[in-house]
């Protein structure tokens, strides 16, 4: 069996980084959590109180045979705008923040690398503000996060935020 990597991504709500790269040739797994904060084995009600310091990411499984961690990167610039600080769209707080949470220093010096990249592209009109940092304090949300735009895709939330970003990157040939 092929040797795996790990990704751990913020880019605001999980549901809507989950429901991207489960769309990614190569993902293996996409599971949402929690990283980042002081509070050990948080619940989605202290992480939506802003007060754990958590951010809301996706723990992406790939196989680098099939997409490279710089690929997984690329998709993450265009998925969600790294633009706006502790922000994504009307999800407001420091748990929807723009986060790369790095496992290896190969990922750190390749994530610091396409944010220099993604930010030179003047793809976006503001300087982008996407944290970089080790994973620290990880742990998996309630399995009721688990899929949820494929398991809730009529919920309005779904309708009016998810549908749009993957119809959006399913045009650009982002996604599949």
């Amino acid at each position: 069996m092929n040797q795996t990597e790990l990704a751990t991504l913020g880019g605001g709500c999980f549901w809507c980084v989950e429901a991207v790269y489960q769309r990614v040739d190569g993902v293996l797994s996409v599971k949402p959590g929690y990283a980042g904060g002081h509070v050990d084995n948080p619940s989605y009600r202290d992480v939506c109180s802003g007060k754990t310091g958590h951010a809301e990411v996706a723990k992406i499984e790939f196989d680098p045979d099939q997409i490279s961690y710089q690929q997984i990167l690329n998709v993450f610039w265009q998925a969600h705008d790294p633009t706006t600080l502790n922000k994504q769209g009307a999800d407001v707080g420091t748990q929807y923040r723009s986060v790369i949470f790095y496992h290896s220093e190969d990922q750190k010096t390749l994530a610091e690398n396409s944010k220099i990249e993604a930010d030179q592209s003047e793809y976006w009109p503001n300087p982008i503000v996407t944290e970089i940092t080790e994973i620290n304090n990880y742990s998996d949300a309630e399995d009721n996060h688990d899929n949820y735009y494929q398991d809730n895709p009529y919920q309005p939330y779904c309708q009016f935020v998810i549908k749009p970003k993957l119809d959006k990157l399913e045009k650009k040939g982002i996604i599949d």
